[in-house]
């Protein structure tokens, strides 16, 4: 019964990760694609786009991939687990910190407004996954 809850546990977080991931693409794909129809030059939306939608595919591929590989955990692979969202967790963090470094340095940097995006983008795309993450490290705590 733990390990089956464990396992739903999992499977939502996938979902969650999946929902994220298909929303970046739809948003970044629209967002590359007004830029074209209206024939807009902005380095900033343009770099903003490019990376909410490639995020968005790695996490959709990501997702896909853990989802098929889902499987019934006995203790040690849920304390692996718990493990590799912490890792994760500190990941997300460190995402954050390289898209603040990469929006600092492209508006010190004589105001490269796409480097400006680009850093803006990998922001947004770190703290949805962290958010994401610790709400299953929450759910991984509940359940160990």
């Amino acid at each position: 019964m733990w390990s089956d809850t464990l396992l739903l546990a999992e499977r939502a977080h996938l979902s969650r990760i999946l929902l994220w991931g298909g929303a970046s693409v739809v948003v970044g794909s629209l967002v590359l694609a007004l830029l074209v129809i209206r024939r807009v030059s902005s380095p900033l939306l343009l770099h903003f786009a490019i990376q909410t939608a490639a995020w968005g595919a790695i996490d959709l591929s990501i997702a896909v991939l853990a989802r098929r590989a889902l499987t019934v955990r006995d203790i040690s692979g849920a304390t692996r687990l718990d493990r590799f969202i912490w890792f994760n967790n500190g990941l997300d963090v460190g995402y954050v910190a390289v898209g603040l470094t990469l929006a600092i340095l492209g508006w010190h940097l004589g105001r490269r407004l796409g480097l400006v995006g680009a850093g803006m983008a990998i922001i947004v795309q770190g703290l949805a996954l962290l958010v994401l993450d610790l709400r299953f490290s929450a759910d991984l705590a509940r359940l160990l």
